[in-house]
């Protein structure tokens, strides 16, 4: 996207916050309100095959604006269920893909919404990160693969403690990526992620429940997952990827897994499934809330009235 000064920067809603917070109803909710269309920044939905452990809303795949692209309650949504689970999608590739899209859906004279709550993702795009274009390394990956999540974690920290206390601390993905940037480039990750020029005018709006309500949610929805049959998603994704490929570490899938190859019982499983989502939730709001630009909302309503503000002309 070309930024020129003096030129109105394009618009754009970003709706976020920790999962099961709502994010999804919202962003459809004001996307109808406003001519919108949603661009997921949740990154365990770009994977094909994940729909139920990613809670991906239903849809159909149609072909729209010359493309083919998923719709769901009448909205277009990109970026999901579009990758092998086996693929990485890096962060700058994340970027880079939003930076497209939101151009295209603007030229139609429609409002970007992007929603989700991978929240280093997301930053990526508001503060228009600079991000180096670092291809994945086998050879390194094997290497790393060799170390317990904890020695990642301490080895990262040594490194780069302010990028190490940005991410969770249990994300093994996050960590080697990190160390992988690091060793091809020479310098941290807080050293090549500097913030650049805003690339959009946004307006963050975040979803605000009372943390007892949002873990009872968490728990209903895993319920309701496992109707849905994430057992057996599971299963088909671990027998015909493996269970190291990026999709099969997000919540859910890597759970299932553990049972799957018989390290645990299911009841076990699934509690797990409850309270690692819980515990990620709250991690998500502490990222969240450190970001004071956020309007945090309880409703629809005061959500669609800030957006209606700012997208005033």
């Amino acid at each position: 996207m070309k930024i020129t000064k003096g030129n109105p920067l394009q618009k754009l809603i970003a709706v976020v916050g920790p999962t099961a917070s709502g994010k999804t109803d919202l962003a459809i909710a004001l996307a109808k309100k406003h001519k919108g269309e949603i661009i997921s920044a949740d990154s365990r939905q770009f994977y094909r095959g994940t729909e139920i452990g990613s809670d991906i809303i239903a849809g159909k795949w149609v072909m729209k604006y010359g493309r083919r692209t998923y719709v769901a309650r009448g909205i277009p949504h990109y970026l999901v269920s579009f990758l092998p689970p086996s693929k990485l999608f890096t962060v700058a590739q994340f970027k880079r893909h939003v930076i497209r899209m939101a151009n295209d859906i603007a030229k139609r004279g429609h409002v970007p919404i992007l929603a989700g709550g991978t929240g280093l993702y997301i930053r990526a795009v508001i503060d228009n990160y600079a991000i180096p274009e670092v291809a994945p390394d086998p050879a390194f990956r094997a290497r790393m693969e060799k170390k317990s999540t904890a020695d990642l974690f301490t080895l990262l920290q040594k490194k780069d403690p302010a990028y190490a206390a940005r991410i969770p601390a249990n994300n093994r993905r996050y960590a080697v990526r990190a160390l992988e940037v690091m060793a091809a480039t020479g310098k941290t990750v807080t050293e090549v992620q500097q913030m650049g020029e805003p690339l959009f005018d946004v307006l963050q709006i975040g979803i605000q429940r009372p943390r007892e309500a949002m873990y009872e949610r968490i728990n209903a929805r895993v319920d309701v997952m496992m109707t849905r049959g994430l057992l057996d998603e599971a299963e088909k994704l671990g027998k015909k990827y493996g269970w190291e490929v990026p999709a099969m570490s997000g919540l859910g899938h890597r759970q299932l897994g553990a049972f799957l190859r018989g390290e645990t019982t299911f009841q076990e499983a699934v509690e797990r499934i409850k309270s690692d989502t819980r515990h990620f939730a709250k991690r998500q709001v502490t990222w969240f809330k450190r970001d004071s630009r956020i309007n945090w909302v309880k409703n629809e309503a005061e959500a669609v009235r800030l957006a209606k503000k700012f997208l005033k002309p």
